[in-house]
């Protein structure tokens, strides 16, 4: 069998598209690996919710990922699976993402009976933040931080644009600005709301309300 030039270049062009694929099984199978490593050594279920921003094509193109409602309905089910006499180790690295569906993980992760660890190994922001809040204990390592529970409205802090429209006269405002400062009260409003569950479990942070405050910290998303 002979092979011509443009047969070598289709095979190689075949082989950088699969190599994502390939590597992603890989990694499937060593993280499966040591998920069952840790289960066996605490006696718990673990759970993970990873976001990490990856290579998915041989063109280099760059996939971020961030709580969505998939997370909540996968998240959930695994919990809800867990006995409720098991404790369940749960793993965040996120970088935030939709409220609502952080949310409803943070009240499963709340509402399981036994003990609940959440740890974060490097970051766990926004929504991430408000899940690992609601667990029992939260396991970090020397550099690993958590991030304001600020909603962002096209990656600006909902806080900030509702400050920019009080800054100035009505008449001075874009509409546009007046749309997205009534859609950031509403988040911020929401995520208030949500944030109930961990006022419940640990009191106000400083004794009063931060949640969705501007001036505070600063999240770049």
């Amino acid at each position: 069998m002979t092979f011509d030039f443009s047969s070598i270049f289709f095979i190689v062009i075949a082989l950088m598209a699969l190599q994502p694929l390939l590597m992603g099984r890989w990694y499937a199978m060593r993280r499966a690996q040591a998920i069952r490593a840790v289960e066996k050594e605490h006696g718990t279920r673990v759970i993970t919710m990873i976001h990490r921003q990856e290579r998915r094509s041989f063109f280099g193109f760059a996939v971020s990922r961030h709580i969505d409602l998939e997370d909540a309905q996968t998240v959930i089910a695994a919990i809800k699976d867990t006995p409720e006499d098991t404790p369940i180790d749960l793993i965040i690295h996120t970088p935030g993402g939709i409220v609502l569906a952080a949310m409803q993980i943070a009240r499963a992760v709340e509402a399981h009976p036994a003990k609940v660890t959440a740890y974060v190994p490097v970051y766990a922001m926004s929504g991430g933040t408000l899940i690992a809040l609601a667990a029992d204990e939260i396991v970090m390592g020397e550099f690993s931080v958590l991030g304001p529970i600020d909603p962002q409205i096209l990656g600006l802090p909902a806080a900030s644009i509702v400050r920019a429209r009080d800054s100035k006269p009505v008449a001075d405002v874009f509409d546009l600005t007046l749309v997205l400062a009534d859609v950031s009260e509403k988040a911020v409003a929401q995520v208030k709301r949500g944030s109930r569950i961990v006022d419940a479990a640990l009191g106000p942070v400083g004794g009063r309300d931060h949640y969705g405050e501007a001036g505070r910290w600063l999240l770049d998303t």
